[in-house]
């Protein structure tokens, strides 16, 4: 993997532009039975005094999968000398719609469509293929720690806990696999958690509190497989359609505004890159049918499906950790431990993003093929 060290950036001008086309149908026509088409619509309606304001909206994957990618993006905002550009972060694990409105401007409001196509994924774990390994400097990049996700410390001696029962020979998947049980295990979601958590996990450890929700509990999975040695990375996102597996909890359609969610990778070689989604068990056992006990069948299910399988009902996002928001006035004091949410300042300082009814931002989702 090549990082492009220089940031992206792009000027939109209203028209779709991944690729330049315009009519839907035309979408439609590149995808096949496998794939589902959904219209995602972000709009953000600043109710700012007159003047300079700014806001980043998260876009989806900057490059496409075998079960993600982006069709088209098409913005548009109410103040013609508003200014809306993609922007990229240096190393290309994320992108956003930074829009600009200078001093003069009386209405700040912009919309963004982004149509995306997914299928699901389903991971056999059969003969592996030696050529399918990560490079020197992606090994070292995804095993690297972050502020918010160390792999020295508490965190390295938790990662030894966890894979204390294998040989010495393990497989990356067993080692994955004992990591995932561990964080099951030994997590919980907590209701009272704005947001989807901070994602801070040498905290969580020290205080021995692992309540919290998504990006809370899949950070715990990266953190310590990065601290064995296996690439992992946290991939946030937004539930965009109910699930067909007959959970509630795990599926959102129409207002999407509050249905973010993180999930998590791993990489074994032979195989490429692994989803597991911890969390969301531990959402299975507080919140389907009132709570459910960790041996119900299905919780069973769904823990046996979610280490090695993604229902793509799901918008991924971005991989990137601690950003900084492009032309943020609050400069380092203004990053953000992962872009999840729509971002906003205007002279009067950040708007709280986890209150969209005082933000004033609305996401919604439909599907269309």
């Amino acid at each position: 993997m090549t990082f492009n060290r220089r940031s992206v950036l792009k000027t939109l001008a209203g028209a779709f532009v991944l690729p330049v086309f315009n009519p839907i149908s035309n979408a439609l026509s590149q995808t096949t039975s496998e794939w589902t088409t959904y219209e995602i619509v972000t709009e953000v309606n600043l109710e700012s005094p007159k003047g300079f304001a700014e806001t980043w909206i998260p876009l989806p994957l900057v490059l496409d999968t075998d079960y993600f990618k982006t069709l088209a993006i098409r913005s548009e905002a109410s103040d013609p000398k508003a200014i809306s550009q993609v922007y990229e972060t240096p190393n290309r694990q994320a992108r956003m719609l930074w829009t600009k409105w200078d001093k003069s401007a009386d209405s700040h409001t912009v919309k963004v469509s982004m149509l995306i196509s997914t299928r699901n994924r389903n991971q056999t774990f059969s003969t592996p293929n030696p050529a399918i390994k990560l490079s020197k400097g992606e090994q070292k990049f995804w095993t690297r720690g972050t502020h918010y996700l160390p792999v020295d410390g508490i965190v390295k001696s938790k990662s030894i806990e966890a894979l204390a029962k294998l040989p010495n020979n393990a497989s990356d998947i067993d080692k994955a696999k004992a990591i995932y049980n561990w964080v099951v295990d030994n997590t919980y979601r907590n209701a009272s958690t704005r947001g989807c958590g901070q994602g801070d996990v040498k905290l969580m450890l020290e205080t021995n509190n692992l309540g919290g929700k998504c990006a809370d509990i899949n950070a715990v999975f990266v953190a310590l497989a990065r601290s064995a040695g296996l690439p992992a990375r946290d991939v946030y996102g937004i539930r965009v359609a109910d699930s067909a597996r007959g959970y509630k909890s795990l599926g959102k359609a129409g207002d999407i505004t509050k249905a973010q969610h993180c999930r998590a990778e791993f990489y074994a070689a032979g195989y490429g890159w692994i989803p597991v989604d911890p969390a969301d068990v531990r959402k299975v056992i507080l919140e389907e049918t009132g709570g459910l006990a960790v041996t119900d069948p299905r919780v069973v299910a769904i823990r046996d499906y979610l280490f090695g399988n993604w229902e793509m009902n799901w918008m991924a996002y971005n991989y990137d950790h601690d950003l900084s928001l492009p032309g943020s006035k609050l400069g380092k004091n203004g990053d953000i431990p992962f872009l999840m949410y729509p971002q906003a300042e205007n002279t009067e300082g950040r708007f709280d993003s986890l209150d969209p009814d005082n933000f004033k931002y609305k996401i919604t989702s439909r599907r269309i093929g």
